[in-house]
């Protein structure tokens, strides 16, 4: 982890630029999600990044695994995701050395903070203080889950790390309303929800990208910020950074959600990944164009 400040506070140089990036549907893609709307001879390489039970689950385009490598010599890249620890290091991003591991990783929205791949326990115990101070316990909103997700449309439900609850639905079967009653419920005990894809979050509301992302610049030393990410719950990593970026997909560009700082994309799909790949790495060496990026990357 050279370049930048150990976790025990060593006197390392910071480095100039911090950039925090949701995973799913954001730097990585299912086939579900890879949106690629051009002939299949058009279609762009593609570099398996996530293999569960012998089957590759998500990918990146080659040449955005080929920006990530650069932009993780020139940069603290940490993935910051709402899946469990163990979901995450089934996910191998590329980087600049064999077996490379991000320095940090902030995963189950922030709850799990990961130094050179090892939770860090005193972030854990913080948590857990933060949790019972400011929302209503986990079984509360387990329990209320269970007793209104029908489960003519309930296909699972999932508890995550002991963090917070989800569910994956038929969501052409939600009832109409039925997602604003659950996010008025949890409001009122200090959570929060959101819908993405098949899948439904309820998250308490201390548990945040940006508490995990705030604790990692503490670490780091005084950083410029680059974040990225789709969903309602990345909308405070985004809120949180110098300058963000959001793909032309997701809950977010559903609502039409923005903020200072924040550009929306055109792209979606996988070609958005790739797009937030190359802005990162553009802004990190202070160029004015993504092609003179794309350029250098090309030749290195």
């Amino acid at each position: 982890m050279s370049g930048h400040a150990r976790p025990d506070g060593g006197s390392a140089a910071a480095p100039r630029f911090v950039v925090a990036s949701d995973l799913d549907r954001t730097l990585i893609y299912s086939n579900r999600a890879l949106a690629l709307d051009v002939p299949d001879r058009l279609a762009p390489r593609l570099l398996s990044v996530e293999v569960h039970d012998g089957k590759a689950l998500s990918f990146m385009t080659e040449q955005a695994a080929a920006l990530l490598v650069e932009l993780a010599r020139e940069a603290v890249l940490v993935p910051a995701t709402t899946r469990t620890r163990a979901q995450y290091e089934r996910v191998n991003l590329p980087g600049p050395t064999p077996g490379w591991v991000p320095p940090y990783a902030i995963c189950a929205n922030g709850g799990r903070l990961l130094v050179d791949g090892v939770p860090d326990e005193d972030w854990q115990t913080e948590m857990a203080g933060r949790l019972a101070e400011g929302a209503a316990p986990l079984a509360e909103v387990v329990d209320h889950l269970a007793l209104s997700a029908d489960p003519e449309w309930t296909h699972k439900r999932r508890v995550a790390d002991e963090l917070f609850a989800y569910l994956v639905v038929e969501r052409a079967e939600l009832p109409p309303g039925w997602i604003t009653e659950l996010t008025g419920w949890c409001a009122e005990r200090g959570w929060t929800v959101s819908l993405q894809g098949r899948k439904v979050y309820a998250v308490p509301a201390p548990l945040s990208k940006s508490a995990a992302l705030a604790e990692v610049v503490r670490r780091v030393g005084p950083s410029t910020v680059l974040s990225a990410g789709d969903s309602l719950l990345d909308a405070d990593l985004l809120l949180a950074a110098d300058a963000a970026w959001r793909p032309g997909h997701g809950e977010l560009a559903d609502t039409g959600w923005t903020a200072p700082g924040v550009t929306a994309l055109d792209e979606i799909g996988v070609a958005a990944g790739e797009e937030i790949a190359r802005r990162f790495l553009s802004r990190v060496r202070g160029e004015v164009g993504e092609r003179d990026t794309a350029a250098s990357v090309a030749s290195a």
